[in-house]
């Protein structure tokens, strides 16, 4: 056995309301610069759709995860080495930017600048990528509360599969939100499929990075990640991905994504695994044993055993008590109440969700019985607006049964802690019926319903002998080091342009004007811009406020319109 640690994330869909706060701060703080327009670390999907990017989920298509070939050996779906050798130059199966989407903005200055008119103008949308005028047919959210179904939804991959289970008809609509980041998997295909080596797995916490020193754009790991959550910058021709926050994570925050949920939907904490049976677990023949094979590998931090065999690997010891109280291990093997997305990928995924039940109690309600009521709850389980069928495709390669133990557990919570919040003695055969005890029923809604900031991140801060190791790892990630992604480096379009500071929403002349600068600093601009940042507080910072005529422009003065420099009488 042995023992390594790795970060792991669990998301409620019965808190998720699709507000997409995470998708709007992770792209403000990691995907707001040129080349990465389009791309999305982390995105919010509505189901059933076609997800991000269009299908990403049809393998036969994308060939992306592991399968298991004739003599029962794990490998690559694209293909072996030699195949991906052989088709180093020319990658065909990979989403093309229509599959994604074109990234557009509007020409504001039509609307400000424009004459006195009979028609009002229209600000055109202009695409962030050739500069023409586009017509807006796509995006990573087009299907947002099932927008365009039954049109667009039944070219959803998993709808496909229980096409039989499911009708569109307006009485019948169900949908739901799937938040989506890389799942920084135990067996990643994206780092397999990288003829450079540039994709690694950290050896302390298990977060997959890209060397952006290493990487040489063959753009193998897009086609291998089954959940196409690594991108293509196509300025600097580097792959990009979700990097977990790890600047955040290496102090003790949790990612962007989970500190700014509305819903407060996300629970990160430590795990620690058998590195030893990852390959094992994750060959196993029939793809609905992967789900009990992944729960397996993932190691008791309360046994003895599994303790003094995380020291011998040098995790700290505060490492070990953090994965003692991870809600994350809880939540997946305590309570069984979490699953993997797409286990049948074979990746061994790190995110894990915790399936919607909310549309139960409406179901139930709608008949005129008591909602709350166990045994009504557990009957229509099986009649939810949101099948079974299609909650097991997506979570335990279709076997239905353990996603039914996980609805009839969140249902025997609700009605278990009817009673008690209504004075009431508990009923101890709730519980029971689902193999759980009253404590840990209670403790599970403690989680679920009311856990605190520090319940739901228990994140251990990397330790100060560390820093050297993980000082240079951030480095060959970095993304914002000279020549980096986006800060001015040569890639296969020519000069990366724009300055170091990130701009969010910018109108179609001024970042057509920060992408054809040939400096880093537009010198006509120098002029205009103020520096806030080494002011004293004292005066008027230069270049704030216009000089007063007959006054030179670099001449301080003070805040009441005198010149310090001036000679002035004393007074008597």
């Amino acid at each position: 056995m042995r023992v390594m640690a790795q970060m792991a994330m669990v998301m409620n869909l019965d808190k998720c309301i699709g507000c997409h706060t995470c998708s709007v701060t992770c792209k403000q703080t990691w995907t707001n610069r040129t080349g990465m327009e389009y791309v999305w670390f982390n995105n919010v999907e509505t189901r059933p759709g076609q997800g991000y990017p269009r299908t990403y989920e049809d393998q036969d298509r994308w060939q992306g995860g592991w399968e298991l070939n004739k003599r029962g050996r794990l490998t690559l779906r694209a293909g072996n080495r030699l195949k991906n050798l052989l088709t180093i130059f020319s990658s065909p199966k990979m989403p093309s930017i229509q599959d994604y989407y074109e990234p557009w903005t509007y020409d504001y200055e039509t609307l400000t600048d424009a004459p006195l008119q009979e028609h009002t103008p229209v600000a055109r949308p202009k695409s962030l990528i050739s500069g023409k005028d586009m017509d807006i047919s796509w995006s990573a959210n087009w299907d947002d509360d099932l927008a365009g179904a039954p049109e667009l939804a039944k070219d959803d991959p998993v709808l496909q599969k229980v096409s039989d289970k499911v009708r569109f008809e307006f009485e019948q609509t169900f949908m739901f939100y799937l938040p989506r980041i890389c799942e920084h998997c135990l067996n990643p295909s994206c780092a397999a499929s990288c003829p450079s080596g540039a994709i690694y797995k950290r050896s302390e916490d298990g977060i997959v990075l890209v060397d952006q020193d290493k990487c040489r754009g063959w753009r193998k790991c897009v086609t291998g990640c089954p959940y196409k959550k690594v991108y293509f910058n196509h300025r600097t021709g580097k792959a990009e991905k979700c990097t977990f926050c790890f600047p955040r994570i290496e102090v003790g925050l949790p990612t962007v994504c989970a500190e700014t949920c509305v819903g407060r939907l996300r629970y990160i904490g430590l795990v620690l695994y058998d590195a030893d049976a990852v390959l094992e677990a994750a060959s196993v023949e029939d793809d609905r044993e992967l789900l009990a094979a992944q729960r397996q590998v993932l190691l008791d931090p309360d046994d003895p055993r599994v303790v003094r065999e995380a020291e011998r690997s040098g995790i700290p010891r505060d490492w070990i008590e953090a994965a003692q109280r991870s809600p994350v291990w809880s939540l997946i093997n305590r309570y069984e109440v979490a699953l993997p997305l797409h286990p049948e990928y074979r990746t061994m995924p790190m995110v894990w969700y915790i399936p919607p039940l909310s549309p139960v109690v409406d179901v139930v309600s709608d008949t005129g019985e008591d909602a709350e009521d166990r045994g009504n709850l557990f009957a229509a389980i099986e009649s939810l607006r949101i099948p079974v069928e299609y909650l097991a495709e997506l979570f335990t390669a279709g076997d239905t049964a353990p996603v039914t133990a996980v609805l009839k557990r969140l249902a025997a919570m609700r009605s278990y802690m009817r009673d008690i919040n209504l004075g009431r003695e508990p009923d101890e055969s709730i519980p029971e019926a689902v193999g759980m005890d009253g404590e840990s029923l209670y403790d599970m809604y403690r989680l679920l319903a009311i856990a605190k900031y520090d319940e739901r991140y228990v994140i251990p801060p990397a330790h100060a002998e560390q820093a050297h190791g993980l000082e240079e790892l951030a480095t060959e990630c970095s993304l914002d080091y000279e020549g980096g992604p986006g800060m001015g480096g040569w890639g296969p379009f020519g000069e990366g342009s724009g300055g170091t500071t990130p701009i969010a929403v910018e109108n179609f002349q001024a970042l057509k004007q920060r992408q054809t600068t040939n400096t880093l600093g537009d010198p006509e601009d120098k002029e205009s811009r103020v520096n806030l940042l080494n002011w004293d507080g004292k005066g008027k910072p230069e270049g704030l406020f216009p000089p007063r005529p007959g006054q030179d422009r670099g001449a301080p003065e003070l805040m009441d319109g005198t010149d310090p420099d001036a000679e002035t009488d004393p007074k008597p």
